[in-house]
């Protein structure tokens, strides 16, 4: 224990930006969103420190003090978009929805393929009016690999 109280009493802002990398790091690995306030904290600790020479219970407590402040400012006014649909980058489909296509042929009944941004998808129309081939179209909806078109 005297060891750790002695590195810390020699190197107060190494030990608060260390743990602020370290904090930074698991939210990097695990993404949860949670540790990234703790780890800002934790680096304005090491420059309070720095600059102040702040004792320990002080710093202690203006780390516990921005961390509980910049989470609850954080959460209360960043746009909280996680979850919803349409919003995740890797959902390249779950994106569709909105966009434009072109009808790849005619539609027989209500089934066709459409091509949006390039690429060509099986679709189905969302009401029974004929679709002709080259026809702009408007995907509202996607299910798996299939996609749901009005015309627009």
């Amino acid at each position: 224990m005297d060891m750790i109280a002695g590195f810390y009493a020699a190197q107060p802002f190494w030990v608060w930006a260390g743990l602020g990398a370290a904090l930074l790091a698991v939210e990097i690995l695990t993404g949860s969103g949670w540790l990234l306030w703790a780890s800002a904290s934790a680096g304005v600790t090491a420059l309070v420190v720095a600059l102040t020479g702040a004792d320990v219970p002080t710093t202690i407590m203006v780390f516990a003090g921005l961390t509980m402040v910049s989470t609850l400012l954080a959460r209360r006014y960043l746009p909280q978009t996680a979850g919803a649909p349409g919003d995740d980058i890797n959902d390249a489909v779950g994106r569709l929805v909105g966009r434009q296509g072109v009808a790849v042929q005619a539609f027989q009944g209500r089934q066709g393929r459409v091509s949006v941004d390039g690429k060509e998808w099986a679709a189905q129309l969302e009401g029974a009016e004929p679709v002709a081939a080259g026809a702009q179209l408007e995907v509202i909806k996607v299910e798996g690999a299939r996609l749901t078109v009005r015309a627009t």
